[in-house]
């Protein structure tokens, strides 16, 4: 027998909620009933114990310092993800609302849950997440509100060949069950562990961001003294387009001269110095490090508490 389900949506009617590791034996308790009231008999030690074939790992990120999800994903988009994850496909959709690397047994997700639900509202063909009917007015007590913005992450596991691999990937030695899947600990080192193979794919030249193309001459020069004129004026070219076209546009452009200007420019890239900076990867790095779920009520009453004093 195969069970699929949200548990989010299971427990909370929708998934701005998030799980916790004390919800557990409740979530048990409601997928046994859920089972039983289907004519289904199955014991709870059973239900516990399940082998898990598929799961998403996910998390909404509250999006803070006027950060919104459209460029939280147009910056993503242009990392290049291809060869280092063996992804065989990238949509990036419903413009700028969502991205996702696909692979043949798992993928890589990032959108505008606001947007996404929104979307819903009009059509569920246009939204990103499926069965979105039960959580469709989560969001009416927020409306007349500040502008929210949520980025949600998944990582997609489709086989258990897949969460095995993954697992041993990260250096967790347990048994795929539902079980010791449901874990917050779990979730956090599975989402950051392909947040940094998505950061590794992003061009190291989109790091020295200027408005002035004088300043950023100068700043990359500076940070990397083993560069002359020549070499740095190439690397602001190259981000420039970049920026516009993103890393599959340019290597689709350049593609008829063959792939070694591609690899020539990303070695000279990897050279370059890292510099501290506050982009938006370590922004989601901390979310996840922090993993604090989103508290919908919560969120409402500081918003309104916030208004009162502005």
């Amino acid at each position: 027998m195969k069970i699929e389900l949200s548990l989010s949506k299971l427990l909370h009617n929708n998934n701005f909620l998030e799980l916790e590791d004390s919800d557990f034996y409740q979530t048990v308790a409601l997928l046994h009933q859920a089972l039983y009231e289907m004519g289904v008999e199955m014991s709870v030690d059973k239900v516990i114990n399940a082998y898990v074939s598929s799961i998403h790992f996910s998390k909404n990120i509250l999006l803070t310092d006027y950060l919104t999800a459209y460029y939280c994903i147009t910056e993503i988009s242009k990392s290049n993800l291809s060869n280092k994850l063996d992804i065989n496909r990238t949509d990036f959709r419903n413009g700028g609302q969502s991205i996702k690397y696909h692979a043949n047994s798992y993928e890589i997700v990032f959108y505008d849950k606001i947007k996404d639900l929104q979307q819903a509202k009009i059509s569920g063909k246009r939204a990103e997440e499926n069965e979105n009917e039960i959580q469709l007015n989560v969001l009416d007590p927020l409306s007349n509100q500040k502008p929210l913005e949520v980025l949600r992450m998944e990582v997609r596991l489709n086989t258990r060949q897949k969460i095995r691999s993954v697992l041993k990937e990260i250096c967790v030695k347990v048994e795929p069950t539902f079980n010791n899947l449901f874990s917050q600990n779990l979730s956090k080192k599975i989402l950051l562990h392909y947040l940094n193979e998505v950061e590794a794919g992003y061009p190291p030249i989109l790091r020295y961001q200027n408005n002035s193309p004088a300043k950023a001459f100068d700043e990359l020069l500076i940070a990397n003294p083993h560069l002359n004129p020549n070499q740095a004026l190439k690397l602001l070219g190259l981000q420039r387009i970049l920026n516009e076209i993103g890393t599959r546009g340019f290597r689709e452009s350049i593609e008829r001269f063959g792939t070694y200007y591609w690899y020539s420019l990303n070695k000279e890239m990897k050279q370059l110095k890292k510099i501290e900076s506050k982009d938006i990867f370590s922004v989601l790095r901390d979310a996840l490090n922090k993993f604090e779920p989103i508290k919908l009520l919560a969120k409402k009453e500081e918003m309104i508490n916030n208004d009162k004093y502005e």
